[in-house]
């Protein structure tokens, strides 16, 4: 699968861009500000209708304007499609295929399959839990489309009950409108118990799947390491069943709705002094480690990381917080390595994007990265300064400066 041509029209700072793009590696290079990246991030915002860079849509539609338009030919089994989102602000957004226009404009989400690395994948060590929630999440959709609409669904319910939360916490105690409101949580509950399994079921599963890919991506980025050196697992907000501890590869839904239920009740008090929602895949984690062997999962308060992890395990430290630079980065590029190949596994080649990260690493990462990724159907990069972009990753050029982008000779 490859981009054969990309179109814009107010997307961020281009009024109008037109890119012919094929097979192997395109870099676009220009100083910083002149919207290379922006040219990748259209790209990528095409597979998963949002942007590696920003939370919302509003930053990607120009300024000045109501409506951006990302429009990209896409080559798959030597079929062409051409695919195009129309990004709104203040409305809807659309999404056509071949100028036909679909129901829902996530029905493009997984068409078009992306993995990113970019300067910012050192949150995914050093950050906060939400941005590993979303490295996973991500993930999920572009695996399994149809997850987006889950991940909406809970997002969705999680806003109710919060407002409810919030409105029976501060009504009198006994009162018909504290009742009133307790009664309506008790049904959002249940709702939440069943959207809340289904993704927890479908993370706890990938992060499976995607373990021994971790540890093979490590070892190949960080020097010396080997595969059982890097290790995740997942950290819920609750203690989960025996069962889904023993095979987190097929956890039973049922078992986890019951069990996220049951939590929901005993934490309620708690929610209701402090009017937020305290149990859910809102409130999980990827645990990122270093050194010898981990259990599949962990306690959900997450005490204990290595001390008492079971009999024959060893010291095992979390990356944040005891993690050199260097091995931060390290794992942070693991993880996205590993995303590729576990896709790759799955179906086509996903495009790679190299936005920036380049001039992020040392000279050996440099060259071990661009070795990994040269193979791939496409790869396109991003860099200020075309000495930032390895040897092996020679291909087409183009020149990006003043809202113009050149094919360099």
């Amino acid at each position: 699968m490859h981009v054969s041509h990309l179109a814009l029209h107010n997307f961020r700072s281009y009024a109008l861009a037109d890119v012919p793009l094929g097979p192997g590696v395109t870099a676009f290079v220009g100083r910083n500000g002149q919207g290379k990246t922006n040219l990748v991030e259209a790209v990528d915002y095409l597979s998963r209708l949002s942007s590696h860079r920003v939370a919302g849509d509003t930053p990607l539609v120009r300024a000045g304007a109501e409506q951006a338009v990302v429009r990209a030919a896409v080559v798959k089994d030597g079929r062409t499609a051409v695919l195009e989102v129309e990004i709104n602000v203040g409305k809807s957004n659309k999404g056509r295929i071949n100028k036909s226009t679909l129901p829902r404009v996530r029905d493009i989400v997984g068409l078009v399959r992306t993995v990113v690395f970019s300067p910012e994948d050192l949150t995914l060590v050093k950050g906060d839990p939400a941005d590993r929630r979303r490295f996973l999440d991500d993930l999920l959709v572009l695996r399994t489309p149809r997850l987006a609409g889950t991940i909406s669904d809970l997002e969705r319910v999680l806003k109710q009950r919060a407002t409810l939360l919030k409105t029976a916490g501060h009504a009198r105690r006994g009162s018909t409108s504290q009742e009133s409101a307790l009664s309506t949580l008790d049904v959002w509950d249940s709702q939440l118990a069943q959207v809340g399994a289904e993704l927890l079921a479908q993370r706890l599963t990938l992060v499976e799947h995607l373990r021994p890919y971790v540890g093979a991506a490590y070892a190949t980025v960080a020097r010396g390491a080997g595969r059982d050196d890097a290790a995740i697992a997942y950290k819920a907000s609750f203690e989960l069943p025996h069962a889904a501890t023993v095979d987190p590869a097929a956890p039973d839904r049922g078992e986890l709705a019951q069990a996220l239920l049951a939590e929901l009740g005993r934490r309620r008090n708690d929610e209701l002094d402090r009017g937020v929602c305290l149990v859910g895949p809102h409130r999980d984690d990827l645990l990122l480690s270093l050194g010898q062997s981990v259990p599949q999962s962990l306690p959900a308060t997450g005490e204990g990381i290595g001390e008492g992890l079971g009999e024959g395990t060893g010291t095992r430290l979390p990356v944040k917080g005891y993690a050199s630079h260097g091995e931060s980065w390290s794992f942070a590029l693991a993880l996205r390595l590993a995303s590729y190949d576990l896709l790759r596994s799955e179906g086509d080649d996903p495009i790679l994007i190299l936005d920036d990260v380049f001039a992020e690493l040392d000279a050996e990462r440099r060259t071990q990265l661009a070795a990994l990724v040269a193979g791939a159907e496409q790869v396109l990069v991003t860099a200020a300064v075309a000495a930032d972009v390895p040897e092996a990753l020679a291909g087409t050029r183009y020149t990006v400066a003043g809202g113009e982008v050149t094919r360099a000779d």
